[in-house]
This record gives C-alpha cells, sequence and structure tokens, in this order.
C-alpha cells in the first residue's frame, strides 16, 4: 500500500529507513521545511554547527570513526558552497557524506534568484555522484539510492540537491527494500588468476613490504584482521600510508612505521630497497612515491583496490587486482595456505637484519630541552598519559599532523581522523566533535597547530551546546610551522607571510566560550597539565606553547626519491645537508 508525504517527510522517512541517528547542519529558507520536520520527530539528532564547512567535516570524523555514512543538511546558495571544501576532502579521503542541499523552486531555477547557485554543477567534481531532484515522487527513491552509492565500491561524498517546491509537494514514499539498484555494483571479487600471481610473489620475496592504506580501514574491521594474519603468517613488514595508521598496530611485531614525505627512516628505505611491493588499499599518492621514475626501482609491484581507476593510474603494476580488501585478502590466505603457506625464509632473515640496522638509526631522535616544550615531545608525554585509554585522534594539517602521525600509536582502525588527500586546514576542531558525538563516552582528542585551529574556531560554540567533551591539544608555535620549515629549507629563509603578529590569548578564548583554558610552556609543567585536561569533564582549549622553528624529520624533499631524506639529528650518519639536517 503506498504511502503519500510531503518530500519534506520523505526526507526525514528516507534517513531513518537508513539508520541514521544524527544530522550535521545549518538551517536557511531553502530547507526550512525539512527543519520543520526534524522538529516533529525524535529519532534523528539534528547537531547545529556554526559554519557549513564544519558541518561537513563533523560528518567526516562521525563516518570515519564509525564506518557509517556521515549526513549533512545545509540550505541553497552559500549553504551549498561553504560545503565544497569538505566534499572535496571527503571525495579525495574516500569518506562516505550523504549532503542535502536546498534549492530554489523549481520555476525559479536559472533566473538567479535570492540564494541560488548551481550547486550541482559547482559539486559535479567534487563528489561521488550528485542529483538535482525536480519530481517528488523520485525524491526518496534518490536518496535511497544516494547511500548505496555513498557507501559501495570506494566510499565517497554524493550530495541531493532539492528544490523547495518538491520539499513542500506531496507524493508517494518508497521505502528502501522496495529500491532496484542495478546501475552501481563495483567488483568485489577478485580475479583468482591474479590472487594466484600475487601468491607466487608471496613464496618467492627476498625483500618483500606491505604498503597499506586507508582501503584497509574502508573495508571494514575484518580486514584489518586480515592483514594481521597475513603478516603473522608470512613475516612480512608492514607500512603505511598516513590514511592507513591503525590498520596494522603500532605494536605489531612487523610494523616498520608510517612511509613518505614525513615517514620513518626505516620505512621509506624499505619501500625504496624491496624487491616485491604488495599495496593493499592505497593509491600511490605523490607524498608517497617522490619522484615516480625512482619509486621502488626493479621491484615488483602488486595493487590491491576496490576502485579499478585507482590501479596503474600513477605508478604501473605487475598484479593489479580488483577488488574488497577483506575479500581479496580472504582469498589470498587461502590459496597461499593451500599452496603450504611458503615463503622465502633465507631472504626474508636477511631483510629484516637490514631493516632493523635502519631501525637502528632512530629517526625520531630529537634534542630535548628542559626550558622549552619540544613539540615531539608534548606529543610522547600525550600518547604516555593516554596509552590505553578509549581514545580517539583528530588532527589539523601542518607539522603537528606529522609530528601526531610519528609520535602517536594506533593499534586499530577507525581511531585515527585526519585530512590526506586535501590536506584541509581546519578540519580537525569539527571532526573531533563529530567523532565526540559518535562516541559520546570516549577520550576525543584534536591535536593542532594555532593556525590551522583558528580556521574553524567557532565550532567550539557547537562543542560547548551539545556537550561534546573534545580536547583541543594545541601545539602553539606561533608559526605556520610547515610553511615555515619549507621556506627555511628549500626557499632561503624568506620566511613570507609565515606567522600572525595578532594571536588571541586562547585561555580567555576558551572562556569566552564557556570551556575551559588551559596554558603551558614549561616542560616541568606538561604532564600536570595534561592531566588536568583529561581530568576535566568537558571541553578544553590546551594551549601548549612550543618551540617556534622546530623542523618535522625525516623529510623526503619535494620530487626527491625516498633514498633521499633529511633527518634532523646532526649526529645521525649521513651528509650534513642545509641547516644541520642530515641527508641520507
Amino acid at each position: 500500500m503506498s504511502k503519500q508525504m510531503t518530500g519534506a517527510r520523505m526526507v526525514i522517512q528516507a534517513l531513518k529507513d537508513q539508520g541514521v541517528e544524527v544530522v550535521f547542519g545549518y538551517p536557511g529558507g531553502a530547507v526550512l521545511p525539512i527543519y520543520d520536520e526534524i522538529f516533529q520527530q525524535n529519532d534523528i539528532r539534528h547537531i547545529l554547527v556554526r559554519h557549513e564547512q564544519g558541518a561537513v567535516h563533523m560528518a567526516e570524523g562521525y563516518a570515519r570513526s564509525t564506518g557509517k555514512p556521515g549526513v549533512v543538511l545545509v540550505t541553497s546558495g552559500p549553504g551549498a558552497t561553504n560545503a565544497v571544501t569538505g566534499l572535496v576532502d571527503a571525495l579525495m579521503d574516500s569518506i562516505p557524506l550523504v549532503v542535502l542541499t536546498g534549492q530554489v523552486p523549481t520555476f525559479m531555477i536559472g533566473t538567479d534568484g535570492f540564494q541560488e547557485a548551481d550547486t550541482v554543477g559547482i559539486t559535479r567534481p567534487c563528489t561521488k555522484m550528485n542529483w538535482l531532484v525536480k519530481d517528488t515522487a523520485k525524491l526518496s527513491e534518490t536518496i535511497h539510492q544516494a547511500f548505496h552509492v555513498a557507501m559501495s565500491g570506494r566510499p565517497g561524498p554524493v550530495l541531493i540537491d532539492i528544490p523547495k517546491d518538491v520539499q513542500f509537494a506531496t507524493a508517494d514514499y518508497t521505502p528502501a527494500d522496495k529500491i532496484k539498484i542495478s546501475h552501481y555494483q563495483p567488483r568485489t571479487e577478485g580475479d583468482p588468476a591474479q590472487i594466484a600471481r600475487l601468491v607466487d610473489l608471496i613464496e618467492s620475496a627476498e625483500r618483500p613490504i606491505l604498503y597499506t592504506g586507508g582501503g584497509v580501514i574502508n573495508s571494514g574491521p575484518q580486514a584489518s584482521q586480515l592483514l594481521r594474519a597475513l603478516a603473522a603468517e608470512t613475516d612480512f613488514p608492514v607500512t603505511s600510508t598516513l590514511m592507513g595508521l591503525g590498520s596494522y598496530p603500532a605494536s605489531g611485531k612487523n610494523w616498520v612505521g608510517m612511509l613518505g614525505m614525513h615517514g620513518l627512516y626505516e620505512a621509506n628505505l624499505a619501500m625504496h630497497g624491496c624487491d616485491v611491493m604488495i599495496n593493499i588499499g592505497a593509491r600511490f599518492d605523490d607524498r608517497i612515491t617522490g619522484r615516480i621514475k625512482d619509486f621502488s626501482p626493479g621491484s615488483k609491484k602488486a595493487h590491491i583496490d576496490i576502485d579499478p581507476s585507482s590501479i596503474n593510474k600513477v605508478i604501473r603494476v605487475d598484479v593489479p587486482i580488483v577488488g574488497d580488501i577483506a575479500k581479496v585478502l580472504e582469498e589470498v590466505l587461502r590459496q597461499w595456505r593451500a599452496r603450504g603457506s611458503r615463503t622465502n625464509k633465507a631472504g626474508l632473515a636477511k631483510w629484516w637484519q637490514q631493516i632493523d640496522q635502519w631501525r637502528a638509526v632512530k629517526c625520531l631522535t630529537y634534542k630535548p630541552s628542559t626550558t622549552t616544550i619540544k613539540p615531539q615531545y608534548a606529543l610522547e608525554r600525550l600518547e604516555a598519559l593516554t596509552k590505553g585509554m578509549d581514545r580517539y585522534i583528530t588532527t589539523e594539517v601542518g607539522q603537528h599532523q606529522m609530528w601526531a602521525a610519528q609520535f602517536l600509536g594506533f593499534e586499530g582502525p577507525n581511531r585515527w581522523m585526519t585530512s590526506g588527500g586535501l590536506g584541509t586546514m581546519g578540519y580537525g576542531l569539527p571532526a573531533s566533535i563529530g567523532v565526540q558525538i559518535a562516541h559520546p563516552e570516549a577520550l576525543v582528542i584534536n591535536v593542532a597547530g594555532e593556525a590551522s585551529w583558528l580556521m574553524n574556531m567557532q565550532e567550539m560554540g557547537t562543542a560547548v551546546q551539545f556537550r561534546a567533551p573534545v580536547k583541543q591539544f594545541i601545539l602553539n608555535n606561533e608559526r605556520l610551522g610547515m610553511v615555515r620549515q619549507w621556506q627555511e629549507l628549500l626557499h632561503g629563509e624568506r620566511y613570507s607571510s609565515s606567522w600572525s603578529e595578532s594571536l588571541p590569548d586562547f585561555v580567555k578564548l576558551a572562556e569566552a566560550f564557556g570551556c575551559k583554558g588551559i596554558k603551558v610552556d614549561r616542560p616541568a609543567d606538561l604532564d600536570d597539565a595534561i592531566m588536568e585536561m583529561l581530568r576535566y569533564d568537558g571541553p578544553v582549549i590546551f594551549d601548549c606553547l612550543v618551540e617556534k622553528h622546530e623542523n618535522c624529520f625525516p623529510m623526503i624533499p619535494s620530487g626527491k626519491p625516498h633514498n633521499e631524506m633529511l633527518l634532523g639529528d646532526a649526529d645521525t650518519q649521513g651528509v650534513i645537508g642545509s641547516k644541520g639536517a642530515v641527508l641520507v
């Protein structure tokens, strides 16, 4: 039996059918009918943000920490255009979002009406798929399709633009279980012949590396478990991209650390010197590959990815496997075990000896100080004092982001939320609120730099209003740290616009928002200050004044291969590079 309702009510009913519990949004004239329906129900919680970019980042944090799609509701025109940065961020990092935007009535589209924008045109390159719904009878079906597209295959953001008259009009509602979705069915099973070729490489490899990415996490918890089984049974070393941290435990026996521009010495040299590279759910982005023609020279390369467009896009591989990570790894293990679980044990023993020599360099060594807080030390103490807690970490973008990746350990997936592909300053604060809304009893910490944090600081109002006890751990060097580092090392110390001369008092700012502010500037006081932050049961802005000109090492200069790294400790073996760094 059909059930008639308005388009606005269809939106809410479709969200309920899809299991949505939280919507992040900001009202406006073009979505007021939907907001009226939100008011008249209690199943879906609405989080009122302070800016539409913040809404999308909150939904990203929610999605990344739960594996569920994040949902956003914003109005037309500037409401939609303000969401664009978050949409591109989610597209780059494969985060499943469903974004609902209001639009002027259908008869006004194209007239430059008040708060009209070509939202579908603007967001077409920013989304996995988008729709403009002009017929209320098609609205519920479109919403159900949108959730399917967002979550199937390589996850990503989708957008539905809903004119105001479509929200007022009445039509039959179509439940989710009545929708036939046949146009988008990504391949999930890997080619058995290609998997057999990969097993051949596993059996013969002398210097293998498992290169893991965010695709392992997106595939679900089973993929991480299968990755751990593969590493344990083969004894292959495991490295990860920034987005893949937590897919293999940081305390795991086979972990060699993050790789890439600010990755660990041993991870980067293992990638450079391997003879078999098995890419599991990563996309060979430029922060990993460095100079492409010198990337992992001479190695045989396999690539497992659910997105066929990612394979051979940047790096040509010998064994391409399109499929869901969990299903492919399950078949890899099945075939390999059936053939006797063989590896080249003699070659592996020598390879681990070499990796241990690289580890002995201790590439994260820094010069401690008794008078100034080093950012590395601040994160070491944060790690020590929160280890073992039910902890989620978000970050802004910059030096602090890389130090957090280097010094904080992640034992499981979905505990690390950061902006990887787009590198969006202002991401971490709203993302931390989204994570906290999803996990109200957990400890959620946003590791920030003062410059990034200021970009969306207004969302502290959201944290206070919705009692989200997020901890904003600001490493305040009063600089645009990564910009300043590049200017020092690569631009002759010409510090062009790389710091602000007018920063707020963060403690007073916290008080103005109605939350707690803590300031610390001495190493001896750091532990007590962190414990004060952790004990406080509400939101905290933690202003940690750190060394202003500390650089983040290791560092692969742009356009260089993995074996040309700058190391920060001048006592480490290597050639002394500019500014006391070591060029390996």
